[in-house]
């Protein structure tokens, strides 16, 4: 899981990229718990997080972009 403080310091494109690929992630990890092949259960809230985290600093830096 990716630190905040990691996070932080990610450029916009970076943490974009990121996101997109957790999102595909999370997509994976629902298939895997729907047919229960899914192997590390904590994984799902891990990806939540770090999604909600991401965007959480998009939003920040837009508001303050726009300031």
């Amino acid at each position: 899981m990716a630190k905040i403080a990691d996070l932080k310091v990610a450029t916009d494109d970076q943490l974009s990229t990121q996101l997109g690929e957790l999102k595909r992630e999370q997509f994976n990890l629902r298939f895997q718990a729907a047919t229960n092949q899914l192997e590390k259960p904590s994984r799902v809230r891990e990806v939540r997080r770090t999604i909600a985290q991401i965007k959480t600093l998009q939003t920040a830096r837009a508001a303050a972009a726009s300031k």
